[in-house]
């Protein structure tokens, strides 16, 4: 916009600028979304053909290996061979040493086997960079029988939480739970993965009386529901606030704001 243009905008009153119609900010975010969506997916491309073009290039440069080590004379290949076999035995790695965590994950997972549902796990692992933290993906439809089972059973002992945070992954929607033994110091992981479309997961607020805030922040900036909870609704956001603002899809009123 010229010097100008912006004289004759600023001379204008701001009664008399034509308000933005509610259908033109829904047409105004929607192409901002799709504009962003379009960037990732050029992105994703460009790097999809870079990799493409390190496998072509690398497997151009081990089929020249590959015919000059051919030429070579029958006996000079034998001894190559007999000091590449006694190079690899001299490299192997020595295998993994078990996570001093795996045996109270293992015992978790069958424990959730025996007592919630047979299907009631659907991942379960070590995050060994998180200090060795036992991590167990809990099916949604049984977060609500799992939450008890690690405040009352023995093995867990679970009476106080940590913290609840959440993630939007784009196709799907996750809630991620710490609870913790204080008397052992022992902490957990449990995730509990939701759809994005309807996205709710069991309150967890009624077991673990610090999850109440917690849950109103997720609902409020990710927009997920909490069937359960005493008192849900918005904690950091106006009453009146549109939309979820971590949200990976959400478009705010004003893009340079």
């Amino acid at each position: 916009m010229s010097e100008e243009e912006k004289r004759e905008e600023e001379a204008v009153p701001a009664q008399e600028r034509r308000k933005e119609t509610e259908e033109e900010k829904a047409a105004r975010r929607k192409a901002a979304f799709e504009a962003r969506q379009a960037a990732k997916a050029q992105a994703a491309e460009e790097a999809a053909q870079a990799a493409r073009a390190a496998q072509i290039a690398a497997a151009s440069i081990s089929s020249s290996a590959t015919d000059g080590t051919a030429a070579a004379d029958g006996s000079k290949a034998g001894v190559a061979e007999a000091a590449t076999g006694e190079t690899n035995e001299a490299d192997a790695a020595p295998p993994p040493v078990p996570s001093p965590s795996q045996p109270r994950l293992d015992r978790a997972v069958r424990l959730f086997r025996e007592l919630i549902a047979e299907d009631a796990v659907e991942e379960a692992y070590i995050n060994e960079p998180n200090d060795h933290l036992p991590t167990i993906v809990v099916k949604s439809k049984d977060w609500k029988l799992a939450a008890p089972l690690l405040r009352n059973h023995e093995d867990f002992k679970c009476d106080y939480l940590r913290n609840v945070s959440g993630v939007d992954y784009e196709t799907y929607m996750e809630v991620v739970y710490y609870p913790l033994n204080m008397d052992k110091k022992e902490t957990w992981c449990l995730k509990v993965r939701t759809d994005r479309d309807n996205p709710q997961v069991p309150s967890a607020t009624p077991i673990w009386e610090t999850a109440n805030w917690n849950e109103r922040e997720i609902y409020d900036l990710l927009g997920i529901d909490f069937p359960g909870h005493p008192d849900l609704r918005r904690i950091m956001m106006p009453d009146e606030w549109v939309g979820h603002p971590l949200r990976k899809d959400y478009v705010p009123l004003d893009p340079e704001v």
